[in-house]
């Protein structure tokens, strides 16, 4: 029975670290994301209008054109990849049918889905249940940020300018972490782009990788001591 407890040993480890890996990815977060709408295929739900792009860019930093269709969506998600798109498939025609265009000014449609009971939090409830547009005009050089400001007031960022808050919805919170049962990336919100976490490559974590090793290592001290005995 002794020779098989190092064995053992390195298993419980190597169990406890994998349980502690998945325990770690069982998180999202709850946060407005940033979308850009395509004008080529559809929506990817058969209604047209559009295929809905993970923006590349925060709404601080955008800077959209005349006639672009731009969705913002509030949701639990782990990252870019399981992200909730923004629902409904109205174009830019329709958006923006009662806003004519103005010389030195472009028109901006806006999609803003506030989500699902679901994902608001404790407390709280979506104010509209169904998406809502805007057709924002503003300035050649404004951003989206700009533009959403303009229809969809008050807005409200953390101090990483992260985009907290659509029309005051919701009064707290800012990509905090929420439990999930399914696995979801670790990473938290991607302040840099302010649209919310980063898309990742889906590999293993850092401290996954360590306490693999770690558990390596001690596997190997394991079986030289285990070797030993026996001789």
């Amino acid at each position: 029975m002794t020779r098989h407890r190092p064995t053992l040993l390195v298993l419980g480890l190597l169990l406890a670290v994998l349980g502690t890996a998945g325990q770690a990815q069982a998180v999202g977060y709850r946060y407005w994301s940033f979308w850009d709408r395509a004008s080529d295929g559809s929506d990817g739900s058969g209604s047209g209008g559009g295929k809905w792009v993970y923006a590349t860019q925060g709404p601080s930093t955008a800077r959209p054109s005349d006639g672009d269709v731009q969705g913002f969506r509030f949701s639990v998600s782990g990252d870019s990849e399981d992200a909730a798109r923004p629902r409904g498939a109205a174009d830019f025609t329709t958006i923006c049918a009662r806003t004519p265009a103005r010389e030195g000014a472009k028109r901006i449609a806006l999609v803003l889905d506030f989500g699902t009971a679901a994902d608001a939090p404790a407390g709280s409830t979506p104010p509209d249940p169904n998406p809502d547009t805007a057709c924002a005009r503003v300035g050649e050089d404004a951003t989206t940020a700009d533009a959403l400001a303009a229809v969809a007031g008050p807005l409200r960022y953390d101090t990483n300018a992260l985009l907290c808050a659509i029309a005051g919805y919701p009064r707290t919170g800012c990509g905090e972490a929420v439990s999930g049962d399914r696995p979801k990336s670790s990473t938290s919100p991607d302040t840099r782009s302010e649209s919310g976490p980063g898309s990742g490559d889906g590999g293993p974590s850092v401290g996954l990788v360590a306490g693999i090793a770690a558990v390596a290592v001690l596997g190997a001290a394991a079986l030289r001591q285990a070797r030993r005995r026996r001789g």
